[in-house]
C-alpha cells in the first residue's frame, strides 16, 4: 500500500457557514449523472470539471464557486456522483464516516461515464479541459492529470490521496493548502512537494495561513481573514487555469 498523503474526509469536514447568493447555473443529466452546469458569458471551448467536496455540487457555497468560475469565460461542470444523498442529507447524530465509505466507490464507478458523456458533448479540436477538487474530489483530479485527460489541475484542502497519486503526476497542478490541516497536513504536504520536486512536476502551492481545512468552500464570510483566503483560492485556481488554456 501506498503511504496515505491526504486521509479520509472527517469531522472538519461537516461544517462551515452557508453562504447567500443566486446561483446561476441549471442541472442535467451526463451519463447518468445530475450535474450542474455553469455557463461563461461568451461561447468558448474552455471546460473546468468540478469535482465537489463531500457537501456535493448542488450546495449553494459549491454553485456559487461554480458560477464564479463560469463569469471568468469557462463552461464548468459540477457531477452530483453523491445522487442527491451529499453530506446535509446525514444528521449529526447519524454515522457520517459510514456514509463517506459506502459513497466513494459508487461515485468512483460512475464518474468514467460522465466523463464520456462530457466528452461527448463538449469535445472540440480546441477543447481544453480543466479539473478542480475539493476534498472529496482531489483524487478524481489526480486521476485525470495522470492520464492526460485535462491540460492543467487544482486541488483545495484534499482527501483521499496517497503518495502514488503523485507519482503518477502527468500534468500540471495548483494545490490550494491550509495552514491547518489534519486531513493534509504539514508533513504530508511537504512530502508531496518532495515528490513533485524529484519528478520535475509542474506544481504550485497557496498555502493560507488562519484557516482550516474546508476554507475555500464552507469559511466564514464575516470574517476577513477567511473571506479572503476563499476567494483568493478560487482567483488563483482561474489564474493557474488560465495559464494552460490560452
Amino acid at each position: 500500500m501506498s503511504p496515505t498523503l491526504a486521509s479520509a474526509p472527517g469531522s472538519c469536514c461537516f461544517s462551515g457557514v452557508k453562504h447567500t447568493g443566486t446561483p446561476v447555473g441549471h442541472v442535467e443529466d451526463l451519463g447518468g449523472i445530475p450535474t450542474y452546469i455553469s455557463d461563461p458569458p461568451a461561447p468558448t471551448q474552455k471546460v473546468i470539471l468540478f469535482l465537489a467536496d463531500v457537501w456535493g455540487p448542488l450546495f449553494v457555497n459549491n454553485k456559487l464557486i461554480q458560477d464564479y468560475f463560469a463569469s471568468c469565460g469557462y463552461i464548468v461542470l459540477g457531477p452530483d456522483y453523491f445522487f442527491g444523498d451529499s453530506v446535509p442529507n446525514h444528521l449529526p447524530d447519524r454515522d457520517r464516516q459510514a456514509w463517506i465509505d459506502n459513497s466513494r466507490q459508487p461515485a468512483i464507478d460512475a464518474f468514467p461515464a460522465w466523463l464520456d458523456a462530457v466528452k461527448g458533448k463538449y469535445g472540440r479540436e480546441n477543447t481544453k479541459y480543466c479539473a478542480v477538487g475539493y476534498c472529496f474530489g482531489a483524487s478524481f483530479v489526480l486521476d485525470l492529470c495522470s492520464d492526460g485527460s485535462v491540460v492543467a489541475g487544482a486541488l483545495a484542502h484534499p482527501a483521499f490521496l496517497d503518495e502514488s497519486h503523485f507519482e503518477k503526476l502527468d500534468g500540471p497542478l495548483l494545490l490550494s493548502c491550509a495552514e491547518e490541516d489534519h486531513t493534509f497536513p504539514l508533513a504530508s504536504r511537504r512530502r508531496a512537494e518532495d515528490i513533485m520536486v524529484a519528478r520535475k512536476c509542474t506544481y504550485y502551492f497557496q498555502v493560507f495561513s488562519g484557516v482550516k481545512h474546508g476554507f475555500a468552500v464552507r469559511c466564514d464570510p464575516a470574517i476577513d481573514m477567511q473571506r479572503w483566503a476563499k476567494e483568493e483560492s478560487a482567483r488563483g485556481i482561474v489564474s493557474w487555469f488560465d495559464r494552460f488554456t490560452v
